[in-house]
């Protein structure tokens, strides 16, 4: 494509498209079905350029200009509580429903390596002290040792948020790094499962694994479920650039990415139900049966929340990105 015959051809629609986007007046009808169809026909102009001849200049200001004839067709929009409730009960269930078919498999397979971990550690003394020093383990794992008093060495609610806060960076990280192929989610994802492989052997081989079971369960079932989840989502981010389906991959990365964001937000919420139980039910002089108890009713709560939620909003469309009407404008392009 020539260039500069196009432009020379389809600069009186840009200016004239240029001059309805900047009036402050009311357009009239007839202005009005002019900016939609020079919208239309600008938009298209755009991607030919892109996909033929790219210059990143003309690209820039046909960029602003249909984005900003886009803003005068659609109008405005003000976020409301109205969104924040579609969120919650349409986007991020269905967001985190959509994507079970790589979260469930991460957390079976993650909790097999936990469990495998711990295994090896607790059954092997050699493995053991390469780990800390004799003395060390016992002061670790002994009644009233670091183990125990780990979860109440700070005030509940300094604690609480302290836990939050790294655990929704760890989700966070998953989500991001996720695009690049999945790798970097692997790792962070080994490291959690071996700290967590780690306490399991030690405790166990210290005939105390009751107890560390009782300290884990309470946050820690609804905690993993959410760093499963994120892995899980990271993983299928990195497998949609290698293979994005019948989407072109900007468009599927655009999809996905929007709905792994999504889900960030989502995700930090029920971390933050995992941190104030951590913070304050963990610790706390409940029995150990209510101590588990709770934490097995805030992760079915959560699993009923995904399962039943989550499926009723995708088999009605629901996909956990925005809306049509706040996505992009896509036209198609020649194959």
């Amino acid at each position: 494509m020539d260039l500069d015959v196009f432009v020379y051809a389809h600069q009186a629609e840009w200016d004239r498209l240029d001059a309805l986007t900047s009036r402050r007046r009311r357009l009239n009808g007839a202005e009005t079905d002019e900016l939609i169809t020079l919208y239309q026909r600008t938009a298209t102009h755009l991607s030919l350029i892109q996909s033929s001849a790219p210059d990143p200049q003309l690209t820039g200001r046909l960029s602003r200009l249909v984005a900003r004839a886009r803003s005068a067709v659609t109008g405005t929009r003000r976020a409301s509580w109205r969104d924040a409730a579609h969120f919650l009960s349409h986007g991020f269930p269905a967001a985190v429903y959509r994507t079970r078919h790589w979260w469930v498999p991460t957390a079976l397979v993650s909790t097999a390596v936990a469990i495998l971990l711990g295994w090896w550690i607790g059954t092997h003394p050699e493995v053991r002290a390469t780990i800390a020093a004799p003395a060390h383990l016992r002061e670790l794992t002994r009644p009233g040792g670091e183990y125990e008093t780990y979860y109440s060495s700070h005030p509940a609610a300094s604690f609480a948020a302290q836990v939050w806060t790294n655990n929704a960076q760890a989700t966070a990280l998953c989500l991001v790094l996720g695009v690049f192929l999945g790798l970097p989610v692997l790792w962070i994802l080994f490291q959690n499962m071996l700290n967590l492989g780690v306490g399991f052997g030690l405790m166990s081989s210290a005939g105390r694994l009751d107890t560390f079971l009782g300290l884990v369960l309470p946050h820690g079932l609804l905690e993993l479920t959410a760093v499963f989840v994120a892995a899980g989502t990271g993983l299928r981010l990195g497998w949609t650039v290698i293979d994005p389906g019948p989407r072109s991959r900007r468009t599927a990365l655009a999809e996905e990415g929007r709905a792994a964001v999504g889900m960030a937000i989502g995700l930090a919420l029920v971390l933050f139900v995992s941190g104030a139980i951590e913070g304050f039910v963990t610790p706390s002089g409940l029995p150990t049966w209510t101590r588990v108890g709770i934490g097995i009713a805030a992760e079915l709560a959560f699993l009923t929340y995904v399962y039943v939620l989550g499926g009723r909003a995708v088999r009605a469309g629901e996909t956990g990105d925005l809306l049509a009407a706040e996505r992009s404008s896509t036209v198609p392009t020649a194959a």
